[in-house]
C-alpha cells in the first residue's frame, strides 16, 4: 500500500535549516546517507516527489536535477513561482508546478505514483504546512549530531494539531545520523 512520507533531517536542539535557511550543514555525511540501506529503501519504494518552490530553487541549477538528482521521477513542486524556462526532464524525470497550495500537489503525486510512495522532502516550513493536512501517513525524521544554535524549526507554529505519532523504526545509520519513522494518526481514527 502507498504511503505520504513527510522526511526530513533536524539538529540535535532540532533545527531542519540554519539561520540563512540552507540545510547544508544537516547533511556533511551526504555520501554515506546516499549509501546507507535506508536511503536505498527509500529511493526504491518512491514513485513520486513533492517538495516547495523553495526547495527547488535551492539547486544551483535546475536542469542538473535530470542528471543527477537522488529520485529520479516525476517531482511536484508547490509554489507560486513557476519558472520562465521549464526545467530539463528526462525518461524518468518530470516537473509539475503546483500553484494552488501543498495538498493539491500532494493528491496530484499519489495519482502518478500509484503502489509507490510519495515523498515529501521537508524544510521547516514544508514540514508545517504538511503536518496541517491529512494527508500525511509517516513522518520520517532524521537527527544528525550537531547544534545549529538558531534557524528555523519544524515543529513550530503547527498549533493544536488533531494527531499523534506511534514509532515504527529508530535505526543508527553512518555518521551518527539517527532515522526515526513514525505513523501518523489523527485522533478519532484509531
Amino acid at each position: 500500500m502507498s504511503k505520504v512520507i513527510l522526511g526530513l533531517t533536524i539538529s540535535l536542539d532540532g533545527f531542519a535549516e540554519d539561520i540563512n535557511g540552507s540545510v547544508n550543514p544537516l547533511y556533511s555525511d551526504l555520501e554515506q546517507l546516499e549509501e546507507s540501506e535506508v536511503m536505498t529503501e527509500f529511493k526504491t519504494k518512491t514513485g513520486a516527489v513533492v517538495m516547495s518552490g523553495k526547495e527547488f530553487y535551492m539547486a544551483d541549477d535546475l536542469d542538473g536535477y535530470a542528471d543527477g538528482y537522488e529520485f529520479q521521477g516525476p517531482i511536484f513542486i508547490f509554489t507560486d513561482k513557476v519558472p520562465d524556462k521549464h526545467p530539463k526532464e528526462n525518461d524518468l524525470i518530470s516537473f509539475t508546478f503546483v500553484t494552488s497550495g501543498v495538498d493539491d500537489a500532494i493528491r496530484e503525486a499519489k495519482v502518478v505514483a500509484g503502489d509507490k510512495d510519495v515523498n515529501i522532502i521537508g524544510s521547516a516550513l514544508t514540514a508545517q504546512l504538511c503536518l496541517k493536512t491529512d494527508l500525511i501517513d509517516e513522518l520520517q525524521v532524521d537527527i544528525i549530531p550537531r547544534f545549529l544554535n538558531e534557524g528555523y524549526r519544524p515543529f513550530d507554529n503547527i498549533g493544536d494539531l488533531n494527531k499523534r505519532v506511534e514509532r515504527i523504526l529508530v535505526k543508527e545509520l553512518p555518521a551518527g545520523r539517527v532515522h526515526i519513522r513514525y505513523n501518523i494518526l489523527t485522533i478519532g481514527k484509531f
